[in-house]
């Protein structure tokens, strides 16, 4: 595959290894040291929070989303919901956090409830309630299933998560799957992006952002899996960035362990 500039872009196959190798390098560090990890922590899980609320077209810089969880800073300019909306997100990551660490199977129930945190305090009358209305994108051919099936649609997506394998491919499955049902009158993509990354975690993986300058790139593959059947392109696509990911947080970890070579 080459992309826009020429680069032949690595495969599926190619990723895999790529990331089983990175893994493997990352494993052999663990455990962390508390300060570090608690540093990098810090830093991704603010990240998460600025790209997942960018991508759904907050305003707020990365800069301004740390000053606002971190001390509570009112941006000026920026409107009220976009501040609740960082520290709702922020306050979803941590406790999504101290759930991969537990052994509690992640099924319905718990997608309800990251959606629930998620929206907390920007949109409390919606909080993980199943939306009785048809949803649409604007701009975006895909058809959503009827409201009646999200029940059914959503008991069938948690029984599969609770018996799934905590590897990428179902994490991202679970992101495409949930994305698909579009359960939720708003908020659908930060819960599949902090679902995605609570698996990847009880994996053993890291929590993958998806940057505001891939936007275009995931919100086509998503919508091409939807209206073609194929979600082989936002698989592609979701490894990859889980590649990039884990060679960034294999270089700071190395950066904060100077021993390390």
């Amino acid at each position: 595959m080459v992309n826009p500039t020429g680069i032949t872009a690595p495969t599926l196959n190619e990723l895999l290894l790529s990331i089983a190798d990175r893994k493997d390098q990352l494993d052999r560090l663990r455990p962390l040291a508390t300060g570090a990890l608690k540093q990098l922590q810090k830093y991704y899980d603010v990240e998460l929070t600025y790209t997942s609320n960018a991508i759904e077209g907050n305003t707020l810089t990365l800069r301004e989303t740390a000053e606002v969880i971190e001390h509570g800073i009112t941006v000026g300019g920026k409107r009220l919901k976009e501040h609740l909306e960082a520290v709702d997100h922020y306050d979803a990551v941590l406790w999504m956090r101290e759930l991969a660490a537990q052994t509690m199977p992640v099924g319905e129930t718990i997608i309800r409830d990251l959606h629930r945190r998620i929206v907390a305090r920007s949109e409390p009358d919606i909080a993980g309630i199943y939306s009785p209305h048809r949803r649409r994108i604007a701009g975006s051919p895909v058809v959503f299933p009827n409201p009646l099936k999200i029940p059914d649609l959503m008991e069938d997506l948690g029984r599969w998560l609770e018996t799934a394998a905590p590897t990428p491919a179902t994490a991202f499955e679970a992101h495409f799957r949930l994305t698909a049902i579009h359960p939720f009158s708003d908020g659908n993509g930060r819960t599949a992006r902090l679902l995605t990354n609570l698996l990847l975690l009880r994996g053993g993986y890291v929590p993958v952002a998806v940057r505001p300058e891939d936007r275009t790139v995931y919100l086509d593959a998503l919508e091409h899996g939807s209206l073609a059947d194929d979600p082989a392109p936002f698989q592609t696509f979701m490894h990859r960035r889980l590649d990039a990911t884990l060679a960034e947080y294999l270089d700071a970890v190395r950066e904060s362990l100077p021993d390390v070579r």
